[in-house]
């Protein structure tokens, strides 16, 4: 059984998309509200430590550990934000996590694989100087670096792209049949591909592009995991909806029209400050009927919280997505215990990892590097290798020279 370490682990997401064969050695964060919803789902949670991570020493750290998880703070990182970077009190958390690493490092106990996951503005920020200093700090260390970006809206109806930076110590071999020879686009979007041309000299040696299967399309929509009768939310009175109504702008207004062609369709509404043709800004209420909510954010402040919008013939029907529904949009399961308190659930599950994305790259990739299950492939590897040789060669060469500027 294989052993890690989750650092920032906010209600314990990672553990639960690892699942019941891997092992937690130490779990960490700061925030006493998601301490106290990791202990209530994964009692006693004697692993656990509540505290900075700049406080701990590897002499917390028990073990030899396989995996060190770390989702460090998004905050400075994210588009949404002041942009300030590693630099930044909250996202410069990373250097107290990564200070961990070196000193276990040194006491001969290196982990093997890191796993840093965060918004994908940590690729653009401050022109992508924040991202270039992740990757050499890994590479610096020993550590071949693939990073791919992740969208939850593959194995849940939420729109929800994050970054992963999967970190792999020279250490262990690389199975070829994990590795690509270019990028593709499922796993590797124009913002990553343009930061490898950027990138310097060590980190694009050190780059992996991965080979992974994509996975089973998804069969659920967002109306599938609406409550009819939530416990945590209320429905709207008809005046609250009719003001919620009222903010959109034309074109969501003719959203809702389209839908009340329908016999029932189930949207979801952000409200947002937008700038308008004459640079006033003012809130706005913006609708989607596509089956997908939006990115489910931490509830700080009114603007960030997300509402259903059901819409039948000419009813129609409003309130903000209740805890439970937010749970299962991050594919969190029925059995978990949510805060009762409203915000605090909204927090925990706006600050966590999808569950079914860590289930996917547990079994695609963080298993089979560490030679403990079979590589999943669609065809057999040896013609999955084969085809990679034959059909990927002159790629690499073209995207090669594009990367030197030839």
């Amino acid at each position: 059984m294989p052993d890690f370490y989750e650092f920032f682990s906010g209600g314990g997401m990672a553990r639960l998309g690892l699942g019941p064969g891997w092992r937690c050695l130490l779990a960490n964060d700061f925030s006493a509200k998601k301490v106290q919803a990791y202990r209530t789902n994964f009692p006693p949670a004697e692993e656990l430590i509540h505290g900075d991570v700049y406080n701990l020493t590897y002499a917390d750290l028990p073990g030899k550990a396989d995996l060190a998880w770390a989702s460090f703070p998004c905050q400075d990182l994210s588009l949404a934000g002041k942009q300030k970077g590693l630099s930044g009190e909250r996202s410069g958390s990373f250097w107290g996590f990564w200070r961990l690493m070196q000193e276990l490092q040194n006491e001969g106990r290196t982990v093997p694989l890191i796993v840093l996951e965060n918004v994908v503005g940590t690729i653009t920020t401050r022109n992508g100087e924040d991202f270039n200093v992740l990757l050499d700090t890994l590479a610096s260390a020993g550590y071949r670096v693939g990073p791919m970006v992740l969208n939850a809206i593959h194995w849940l109806p939420q729109s929800r792209p994050r970054l992963f930076v999967i970190g792999v110590h020279s250490s262990l071999d690389l199975p070829p049949q994990l590795r690509a020879y270019t990028p593709n686009t499922f796993l590797h979007p124009s913002p990553l591909q343009r930061s490898f041309e950027r990138a310097p000299k060590q980190v694009r040696e050190a780059w992996v592009w991965w080979n992974l299967p994509k996975p089973v399309r998804r069969k659920t929509v967002l109306a599938d995991l609406i409550e009819e009768d939530p416990t945590s939310v209320r429905w709207h009175t008809e005046e609250e909806t009719r003001r919620l109504y009222e903010l959109m702008p034309p074109l969501h207004r003719a959203k809702v029209a389209d839908a009340r062609r329908e016999a029932r369709t189930v949207g979801t509404v952000y409200r947002r400050i937008r700038t308008n043709e004459r640079n006033e800004k003012s809130q706005v209420a913006e609708v989607r009927f596509d089956g997908v909510s939006g990115c489910l954010r931490t509830g700080s402040g009114g603007s960030s919280k997300q509402f259903i919008f059901v819409v039948e013939g000419e009813r129609i029907r409003s309130r903000l997505l209740s805890t439970r529904e937010a749970a299962r949009l991050m594919g969190v399961p029925e059995e978990y215990r949510l805060p009762d308190n409203y915000s605090d659930a909204y927090h925990l599950l706006g600050d966590g990892l999808a569950v079914p994305v860590v289930a996917w790259l547990e079994r695609n990739l963080l298993t089979p590097l560490l030679g403990q299950g079979a590589i999943p492939m669609d065809l057999p590897v040896e013609l999955q290798s084969h085809l990679n040789d034959a059909e990927t060669a002159l790629q690499l060469t073209l995207f090669e020279r594009r990367a030197k500027g030839i």
